[in-house]
């Protein structure tokens, strides 16, 4: 008797994993053509000449956080005291280990705030807990290093959500009055 498929087994998990690889999904091209009208060679053609010029990095699967239990973006603003370099490199190496964090990246703007971190989990207090664990807890003299920071928790309702890469293709079409 086989075992039924959950969207958390390993070989579930594997598959996702490996669908994020470069190269992996090949786009449908009779879909891209249902959607477009182009004939298959131009579509074709299209598609590596992007991929060649870098634009398209790869095609992977859009994942429902939800059903994994994860309900809730982190996001943080930190102000940094990168004079602090020894400090800052133990706090990268603790961000590069850390599956919850997505994106760190560096901010200008208004305010004293020098980098961003984004993450995700299932609840408030499992972000804590992975904070206090991983980071205030390990690297000593953190408080040295971080000056500041602000913690927003993005939620439902989303009153917008689309791809970042839509958007993108969207506002230059409208720039160049593409319909």
């Amino acid at each position: 008797m086989s075992n039924p498929m959950k969207l958390d087994d390993e070989i579930r998990l594997n598959v996702l994993d490996a669908l994020m690889k470069k190269n992996s999904v090949v786009p449908n091209i009779r879909q891209v053509k249902r959607h477009c009208g182009y004939h298959k060679a131009t579509i074709k053609s299209s598609i590596d000449f992007l991929s060649k010029e870098g634009l398209i990095e790869g095609f992977g699967p859009r994942i429902n956080f939800k059903k994994f239990g994860y309900k809730l973006e982190a996001i943080e603003m930190l102000q940094i005291d990168f004079a602090e370099k020894e400090l800052f490199n133990k706090f990268l190496q603790a961000v590069n280990k850390d599956p919850h964090i997505y994106r760190l990246s560096a901010i200008i703007g208004s305010g004293n705030w020098n980098l961003m971190v984004r993450h995700f989990y299932s609840d408030v207090e499992s972000f804590h807990d992975n904070s206090q664990k991983n980071y205030f807890e390990k690297i000593k003299g953190i408080y040295d290093l971080i000056q500041d920071r602000l913690i927003f928790f993005s939620t439902e309702p989303f009153y917008k959500s689309v791809s970042r890469t839509k958007s993108l293709i969207d506002v230059i079409k409208k720039e160049k009055g593409i319909d």
